[in-house]
């Protein structure tokens, strides 16, 4: 059952991020925004992420039976996830990755020492954790100096996918408890609560007025 609901998860990911990535590269040939343009990169790149796992499922359910995803599968989809999540943190805080203060470099990088020894697979969730976390609180910050509404629902997006990862990587640690589903859930969610902004872009080409220069 919880296999089943797993990859449910996975194929509901896929179509989630699909769906929105779509919407993205409406708006970029709409109107040329380069953080359309990112986005669509973003939401591509996880929904393959989503694909490549979801495939993996399917490949153990009616190939391999195992009775187990096969690992490199699975890295490889978080691998792929984690490029879109990149693009999704810079373009919605694209300041916070060029931090003055050498300290808070200090602490972006320190984690990779601390996780050095593990799989390649918690590498990238620990990576993506903290590119989501840290837009977050970026996200937070500009909403108090801009008053702008859309960026609650970003924050709470790059928030749940943080969350998400976070549990993704504890499920590691308890292997037969239902965290990697509640994890997916909470990914899902955070590419829902992304998609509200995402949704408010034209779907129609912006005509300029032929006077204006």
């Amino acid at each position: 059952m919880e296999f089943l609901l797993e990859n449910i998860l996975n194929l509901v990911g896929f179509l989630v991020g699909l769906a929105i990535g779509i919407m993205s590269l409406i708006g970029f040939r709409n109107t040329g925004s380069p953080t359309l343009f990112r986005l669509t990169i973003a939401f591509f790149s996880i929904s393959v992420g989503f694909f490549v796992i979801w495939a993996g499922y399917m490949m153990e359910d009616f190939v391999i039976k195992s009775g187990n995803i096969e690992k490199w599968i699975q890295t490889l989809g978080i691998i792929v996830q984690t490029v879109g999540y990149f693009f999704i943190a810079f373009s919605h805080s694209i300041k916070s990755f060029f931090p003055k203060s050498r300290y808070f470099r200090a602490v972006g990088i320190f984690p990779l020492f601390l996780i050095s020894s593990v799989q390649i697979e918690h590498i990238f969730r620990s990576v993506s954790f903290i590119l989501l976390a840290y837009g977050a609180i970026e996200t937070i910050l500009s909403y108090f100096e801009n008053k702008n509404k859309g960026a609650i629902s970003v924050a709470v997006g790059l928030a749940l996918l943080a969350l998400g990862e976070f549990l993704g990587w504890y499920s590691f640690v308890f292997p037969e408890s239902i965290l990697y589903s509640i994890s997916m859930i909470t990914k899902i969610g955070g590419l829902i609560a992304l998609f509200i902004p995402v949704s408010k872009i034209p779907l129609t080409k912006i005509k300029f007025d032929d006077n204006l220069e």
